[in-house]
């Protein structure tokens, strides 16, 4: 059987691939501070060149990582625009199991953070993949809420803020007691936060309501 003979952009791509593979791996296992360069490679199959043919450092590597783990969650996100819930509480359980539950790239969010600081640069970097992701969501929620015929109990814009850091919270929840709270209950709390905060805030309240000052600034 003839092997098909890989191109130089295809290879580097496979190389690429694979040192993605490898050190999400072993960021996940060990942490970024405990993960030396030697470790990536050895766990991808390649040598030191090869890494640093792709990438300056282990910051600029976690970054294409996370880079990906928004463009999985927009993927998932927008394949659910079409969609119509039943209601607020609905699709904000929907959000949460379609589009946080799947990826277990939390503990390299963490890990963003707090390199973020102390790094003004790094900084600027994860606050953009941040803001990107509210607007994911605040667009969800313009497609699905307000264009549903719902009212929001906030500009839309500080909905996804609160929706994304609940979630952000949860995951925390489950990294640190995984014992504590099981999938359904995560769900069904999420729904009845949502949905109480519809019910709690009539009309009257929602027309006083002002958002000052949202931003993507998470650290």
């Amino acid at each position: 059987m003839k092997h098909e003979r890989l191109t130089r952009a295809r290879r580097k791509q496979q190389t690429r691939e694979r040192l993605f593979e490898a050190a999400r791996s072993v960021f996940l296992e060990k942490g970024l501070a405990a993960t030396s360069v030697e470790d990536i490679v050895k766990a991808a199959g390649y040598t030191r060149g090869a890494f640093y043919s792709n990438f300056h450092c282990k910051e600029e590597l976690l970054l294409e990582l996370l880079r990906r783990d928004v463009d999985e969650a927009s993927a998932r996100l927008q394949s659910m625009v079409a969609e119509r819930g039943d209601d607020m509480s609905s699709r904000a359980i929907a959000y949460y199991s379609r589009c946080f539950l799947p990826s277990d790239s939390f503990p390299l969010w963490l890990e963003a953070h707090l390199i973020a600081r102390r790094d003004s640069a790094f900084r600027e970097r994860v606050n953009a993949l941040r803001h990107e992701q509210l607007e994911e969501v605040s667009a969800y929620l313009r497609a699905n809420v307000v264009h549903g015929g719902c009212e929001l109990p906030l500009p839309q814009d500080a909905v996804a803020l609160t929706l994304m850091s609940l979630c952000n919270g949860l995951h925390f929840l489950k990294i640190c007691t995984p014992q504590a709270v099981g999938k359904e209950a995560i769900q069904s709390l999420v729904g009845e936060l949502i949905s109480d905060a519809l019910r709690q805030l009539s009309p009257e309240k929602r027309q006083d309501v002002k958002c000052t000052g949202v931003t993507a600034s998470c650290v």
